[in-house]
């Protein structure tokens, strides 16, 4: 099969990538950021994605078998902006019908709801509604919290943990996360591709933890265990606004405290993945929070 993936250059459309590469099939990257260094060496042919011109995202998905689609904003910057995203998503979900791909792998959120009084949940809810609607063969996946080498939250926490003798941990740190390694998600998708039934899914790992546990797990694991000073989220907010000045990059967002608080990065159906993250900290102990990961850098 010929098979589509936004953002094959990026974070978790990589590792689908790979996968997909090591089983034989043709992979196209629709990208944005055609400069983007390609780690595939060439194996993966990169095709524009614009969601400005229909005619020619569909040109761009012409002859592939299926879409996986990882897009989304994590939070508005200028034009970007999460309600633009669920109008870029609609414009891809049209185009992959008039292109003729026949089904549709479309990475979405735990928990969506169009009632949200949050955008990004709501977003995330309306665009599983046009996936649905597009008369295409589809699954959803709706992952958590998603850690790997390059990923955001795991990364930074980490970070902070190497660097200051204490963490500012967002309210009372009992509310749970129940992450999902990338490996897992991707496995997940592949699986996903392959298919024949509509789906929608939760895709989550093995562990659940009180914030508290997952930043003393981090900590343990690094050699950095730091003492929690619990504060006010308004306070955690307002501490993380003034690193994001330092760091070039916006560190944390109101609405992803508000989700994580809420318990919204957890799962009630049985888990997908396998990976414990005990078992993927102590593999990868030597990289993580080595260095700040920036979603300005690597996205804008």
């Amino acid at each position: 099969m010929q098979i589509a993936i936004t953002g094959a250059f990026s974070y978790s459309g990589k590792y689908i990538a790979r996968r997909l590469l090591e089983r034989g099939e043709q992979v196209v990257t629709l990208t944005g950021h055609p400069d983007r260094p390609d780690p595939f060496g060439g194996r993966v042919a990169a095709r524009p994605l614009d969601f400005n011109d229909e005619a020619r995202l569909a040109e761009s998905l012409r002859g592939a078998d299926v879409l996986v689609n990882t897009y989304w904003v994590r939070f508005d910057r200028g034009a970007n902006t999460q309600a633009r995203a669920v109008e870029n998503t609609r414009a891809l979900v049209r185009a992959a019908r008039a292109a003729g791909v026949r089904r549709l792998v479309h990475f979405s959120i735990a928990n969506p709801s169009a009632d949200s009084p949050l955008p990004y949940y709501r977003g995330k809810a309306e665009n599983e509604q046009a996936v649905v609607a597009s008369g295409l063969g589809y699954a959803i996946l709706r992952p958590t919290l998603i850690y790997g080498r390059e990923d955001i939250l795991l990364n930074n926490i980490a970070w902070l943990l190497r660097r200051f003798p204490f963490f500012a941990q967002i309210g009372d740190g009992q509310y749970r996360v129940q992450p999902v390694c990338v490996d897992d998600l991707a496995e997940a998708a592949c699986t996903a591709v392959y298919a024949g039934e509509d789906t929608v899914r939760d895709v989550v790992g093995p562990d659940v933890f009180t914030f508290d546990e997952f930043v003393r797990r981090i900590g343990a694991s690094l050699g950095h265990p730091r003492p929690i000073v619990h504060v006010p989220p308004a306070v955690a907010l307002a501490a993380a606004r003034c690193l994001s000045l330092f760091v070039g990059d916006v560190m944390l967002t109101p609405e992803e405290v508000k989700g994580l608080t809420d318990g919204l990065l957890v799962s009630s159906e049985p888990p997908l993945g396998s990976t414990h993250l005990a078992d993927w900290l102590a593999a990868n102990r030597a990289v993580v929070g080595e260095r700040y990961a920036s979603e300005v850098v690597r996205h804008y």
